[in-house]
């Protein structure tokens, strides 16, 4: 399977949402909903096969205004490709409706990202943040860990921006490359992901550490912010494994998420 994909969802937890099924009517497309908004965090094209998914970013958010959902940026990128991305890098003003982001279009032969830290609002610092996206980047072969920061593992000199330090990275990246599994969908959970189970799972780390990649916290307001979801995506040319696990912190609890209509 040339393309494995980890993905962990941090949301509050009151917002709600819906595991993976085609939520979409007259769509194709696979992946959790989030019902307030009513798009999604990960989307699986899988006739294609192709998946598009988005971290938030840290940057200057957009005019509440004209404010639109993140989360219709996954299903875009899935349906469209990397193409979408493209279009959207060299379109400022569309960008500026949205807060802070890396989005991630993938297939098995290739993988596109997109960084927008926003616009910063009229007499903010010089430095706030950029009033244009990163380019549209080629993620190349090898194993790859972005977080809210931005691709904080492998180290790249071509790009000195990375969050090289980024605690989460530091911690998990040479783990996840040195653990890479089959992703088979002709075998069983366990010996599919083999040594990513037990890191999708938290690898044992206490939700409030920094390098934790299963979150808990409760805010000043009372409301719970915490890792609500984690999702394991395999493409070849003509197959596609997707499971989903809705109890993040255990190894038990996945299950396969139906691909058929």
């Amino acid at each position: 399977m040339p393309l494995l994909l980890l993905g962990v969802r941090d949301e509050l937890t009151d917002r709600p949402w819906r595991p993976p099924a085609r939520h979409w009517p007259g769509s194709p497309l696979i992946g959790g909903i989030d019902i307030q908004a009513g798009g999604t965090w990960l989307a699986v094209h899988p006739d294609l096969p192709r998946v598009g998914c988005l971290l938030n970013g840290r940057g200057a958010m957009a005019n509440p205004a004209r404010r639109r959902s993140r989360g219709e940026l996954p299903l875009r990128a899935a349906a469209e490709g990397p193409g979408f991305l493209k279009r959207l890098a060299d379109d400022p003003a569309a960008l500026a409706a949205y807060d802070p982001f890396h989005l991630i279009c993938a297939s098995p032969d290739e993988v596109t990202e997109l960084t927008w830290l926003g616009v910063p609002p009229p007499g903010s610092a010089a430095g706030t943040a950029p009033t244009q996206p990163l380019a549209v980047r080629e993620i190349g072969p090898g194993t790859h860990l972005f977080s809210n920061a931005g691709h904080a593992y492998p180290a790249d000199p071509a790009h000195p921006e990375d969050p090289a330090d980024d605690a989460k990275a530091v911690r998990f990246g040479a783990r996840f490359a040195a653990a890479r599994p089959a992703g088979d969908p002709a075998l069983d959970l366990e010996t599919a992901w083999g040594g990513w189970l037990p890191l999708a799972a938290g690898d044992g780390l206490n939700p409030a550490d920094p390098q934790a990649i299963i979150v808990g916290k409760r805010l000043p307001d009372g409301r719970v912010y915490a890792s609500t979801s984690v999702t394991l995506v395999a493409l070849a040319p003509d197959v596609v494994r997707y499971d989903f696990q809705p109890e993040p912190g255990g190894v038990t609890g996945w299950y396969p998420v139906a691909l058929s209509s």
